[in-house]
Parts: C-alpha cells; structure tokens; sequence
C-alpha cells in the first residue's frame, strides 16, 4: 500500500482506525520553526469525534503525541514523527457484519484486494483524517509566517444550500443532520475552500498542477467524491467572453477583474484567491436495511449497520480540508523557494 505524500514535505501515514493508534511520519520540515501546540490542539478539536449531538458516539480526545523532530515547542529539522492513540474502540460491533461489505463502504474491493474486511474500515476509514488534520495544521504553522490564509465554510448540506457559507455547524445544519438521523439515513454535503495572499506563479504546468496535485490529496479524504476549482462545471455553459478573467492595472498593480477560473491558469496560481469547492457524499453507515452479501457463504443478504457513525461528516471534514490544503501548498512554496 503506498501510503506516502507529498516531495519537499512529505506525510508518511500509520496505523489504522481500530488499531491501538494511528499517526503519521512528517519529513522535510525547516528546523527552528515554532510551532503554536494550542492553536494545532484547536484544530484537532475541531475534527474530533463526540463533540456534537450529530456526530459520531464514539469519544476520542484525538491528543497528538510527537515523538521526536519537536524539541521546547521548535521543531529541530529531523522527521516529526506523531501519534494519536485510538482509545474507544469497539471491535465487536462489526462481528456481526464479518465478511458482509457495507454498501457505499470500500469493504467489497478491500476484501478482492486483501483478503479480509478490516473492523471499521481499517486504513480507509475516516479515522485517518485526523493524521492529516495534524499534519495540515503543521504546515499551517508555516504559511502564517507568509500571510497566507486557508478558509473554509459550508455551502450546503443535503439539498439545502446556503446563500452565505458557514463557517461552521449552527442550528440549522444541526437540525437538517438530526432529521436524517432520526429516519436513520444520512446526509452530504459541499465544502467551499479559499486560500488567500498566494503568490503568482506557485505550481507547476501539466502533471503536478496545483489542482492537480491538490486534488490528489483532497481525494485522500473519504466520501469526497467531487472537486471544482473557480465556477468549475458552470464553465463549461459559458461562453469564452463570460468565463475569462480579464486583467488590467489599476495604480500601477496588475489586477484580474473576476475570478471565475479559481485562482489558477496553466497549473500556476494567478494571484488571485484560490477557490474551490468539494463535493461530500452521504455517511454510507447507515441505519437503514439495505441488499448485500456475504462474500464466504455467497449468500444475498440484508444489512443494517451498527455501531457509531457520523449522520453527516460534513461539518468534520471541513478543518480536514483545511489541512490538507495547508499541506499541499506549503510543499508547492518550498518548491518554489518562497
């Protein structure tokens, strides 16, 4: 399995979700960078479970253990390697569910692929976010220093779009997720992400573009199904003079009169914010009987998922993709030497 990211920094994972911990291996950090350990526990608050009525019972402080490459809060330049112990696990709520995959789950292909399905999804499972919440959390570190800033809201949730993004779960998100709870369904969602004070020029044409290469991460996160950078698919029913960013200066700065290409031409980024949006499909655990099989017996079979889950990751996943945005373009400034 290749479970390595990134090429100035790179984020090695480890673990699985129902394992004693997961964590993670980060090479290529700077030494003498320090690193604001509470604003980084913030974000780990941010996506641990059990901190909300419409989240997922099981309770995990998500506390991150370095182990080394951090010396008095500053990192020293070697491997930070981490660790975030899994401490309320229930291995037998999915003993019942043994050889049977859970519809919408990667339970089928994991088992042609490895022979087995692994308790709670094991290294597929969205429990492995939170290595990359602490990773994109570091590398946030870092862009503070450049006045770079990467911002998340919530643009819907099921079919109910927001004229404003959120910022974060309210009332009426909670409402909406309580509703498809108690039906014992589960709802999606769309994240809306913009990366401000981006230098011209960051990335690469072609193959390691920048939506190329953060659209490689972003896909790493489960239930992100779909990624579109600036007016995305609407481009596609505009005409040409509808959809450029025409440019011109304005006290002698060059300036992009709109934005409807997200940031980015050519792979490189124009100066403009980076915007794009990311498409979360419903919790697939759900509490509704639905057609499987059992993959031993060959036998046609209906399932009910038990156990903990999320009736809608959406608001969890949005520091998620904070981080790993945070991580993709830091590797893409230090490539570029900025």
């Amino acid at each position: 399995m290749h479970n390595t990211f990134g090429n100035k920094i790179q984020l090695i994972l480890q673990g699985a979700s129902h394992e004693p911990f997961i964590g993670g291996i980060i090479k290529g950090l700077s030494a003498g960078k320090k690193l604001d350990m509470d604003r980084i526990r913030m974000e780990m608050v941010r996506r641990a479970p059990g901190s909300a009525p419409w989240s997922t019972a099981r309770h995990e402080t998500d506390e991150v253990e370095v182990i080394s490459g951090l010396q008095d809060g500053c990192t020293t330049g070697e491997d930070l390697v981490f660790r975030i112990a899994n401490n309320d696990v229930r291995r037998g709520d999915y003993e019942k569910m043994q050889n049977i995959p859970r519809p919408g789950h990667a339970d089928y292909p994991a088992f042609v692929r490895y022979g087995k399905i692994e308790p709670g999804g094991g290294i597929f499972s969205g429990r492995m976010t939170a290595v990359l919440t602490f990773a994109g959390a570091v590398a946030k570190e870092y862009l503070y220093d450049k006045n770079i800033s990467i911002k998340g809201y919530i643009a819907s949730i099921g079919k109910e779009s927001f004229a404003r993004p959120k910022e974060q779960a309210d009332e009426e998100i909670a409402a909406l997720i309580l509703a498809a709870k108690s039906r014992k369904d589960s709802l999606g969602g769309i994240i809306q992400c913009v990366a401000r004070g981006l230098p011209v020029g960051l990335g690469e044409p072609f193959f390691d573009s920048v939506e190329s290469r953060l659209s490689h991460l972003l896909f790493s996160i489960p239930a992100v199904k779909a990624v579109e950078f600036g007016d995305g698919f609407a481009l596609s029913g505009m005409l040409g003079s509808e959809a450029n960013d025409a440019l011109r200066y304005v006290e002698g700065r060059l300036q992009l009169q709109s934005n409807h290409n997200g940031g980015i031409n050519g792979g490189l980024t124009n100066g403009m914010p980076l915007v794009f949006r990311v498409g979360i499909k419903p919790t697939p655990s759900i509490g509704l009987e639905q057609d499987s099989v059992n993959l031993v017996t060959k036998e046609n079979v209906k399932l009910a998922v038990w156990g903990r889950h999320d009736p809608c990751i959406v608001p969890r996943a949005l520091p998620v993709v904070e981080a790993v945005t945070s991580f993709v373009l830091l590797d893409f400034l230090l490539e570029a030497k900025l």
